[in-house]
């Protein structure tokens, strides 16, 4: 008899857990009312998001290891240095620092994958709707023991931003190689999951 109420009461447990694991950007969110700067650079990091989540969805302990060369970065080291740049995007616009060294083989793969998408959405949320002029306060901060460079948000744009873009679509390859393509249902232009 007390078996017969764990298992639902285990079921619904399970069930709240897994809504509470959703990550963001299995689709985009809707696009902004206008073309302000904050909402381009809004929809810039969705974008980047929605491909990242795809990209990274369902990978395997092999798609994880491989890599294409014996000097390249294997899918597991490419999404580290993604995660490192999702911090970097998080902080410019508060102009926090980034502290380097960091090790980032510290985290797991699912960990990896949950705090990059929540970075990139949190920095999303922070520049929505801003004006050219918030932008000027915003910074790319290096931080190495107790000296500090700063470099303008223009750096982020065509630094970190655009280099996620591109190890995104690395991992994209990679994993199409080790034989685990990305879902063949998914709409990059749309931002959505063809049913």
């Amino acid at each position: 008899m007390t078996k017969l109420f764990l298992y639902p009461l285990l079921l619904i447990t399970f069930c709240i857990q897994a809504q509470d694991m959703k990550l963001p950007y299995d689709e985009i969110p809707e696009y902004p009312e206008d073309y302000g700067p904050g909402n381009i650079m809004t929809r810039m990091i969705d974008g980047l998001g929605f491909r990242y989540y795809w990209a990274t969805e369902g990978l395997t302990e092999k798609d994880l290891d491989y890599r294409p060369s014996k000097e390249g970065r294997s899918i597991m080291e490419t999404i580290q240095h993604i995660y490192g740049m999702s911090e970097m995007i998080l902080n410019a616009p508060e102009s926090k620092p980034n502290i380097r060294p960091k090790d980032f083989t510290i985290y797991s793969y699912g960990e990896l994958r949950k705090m990059t998408l929540e970075n990139l959405k949190g920095a999303s949320t922070l520049v929505s709707g801003k004006q050219s002029e918030d932008f000027e306060d915003f910074e790319v901060i290096f931080q190495r023991g107790d000296k500090k460079t700063p470099f303008p948000y223009w750096n982020l744009i065509n630094g970190m931003l655009s280099d996620c873009i591109y190890h995104t679509g690395q991992i994209t390859l990679m994993r199409r190689i080790s034989g685990n393509p990305i879902n063949p249902n998914i709409s990059i232009f749309t931002g959505t999951v063809r049913k």
